[in-house]
């Protein structure tokens, strides 16, 4: 029975997507104020060839000038 429990979760995990790696962009200010930042981020990702979308993923949060806001964006952002 053992063997057969095994043997089914390597199955499982051969069919799995492959991983797509993501960056957690978390910041003070709001999208407009951060927007230079981003795009600089974006340009340096693609040098290394990454690509929004295609092989990398970012998740963007903003705090909006709100610091206690950290918090509940961190915790957002861990839960994804």
């Amino acid at each position: 029975m053992i063997v057969v429990l095994f043997a089914f979760c390597l199955a499982a995990s051969a069919q799995q997507p492959k991983k797509v790696p993501r960056i957690d962009y978390l910041v003070s200010s709001d999208a407009a104020t951060a927007s230079v930042a981003i795009e600089g981020i974006r340009l340096t990702l693609r040098e290394l060839d990454y690509v929004e979308g295609q092989n990398i993923a970012i998740e963007y949060r903003y705090a909006e000038g709100k610091d206690d806001r950290f918090a509940e964006l961190g915790a957002e952002l861990v839960r994804l």
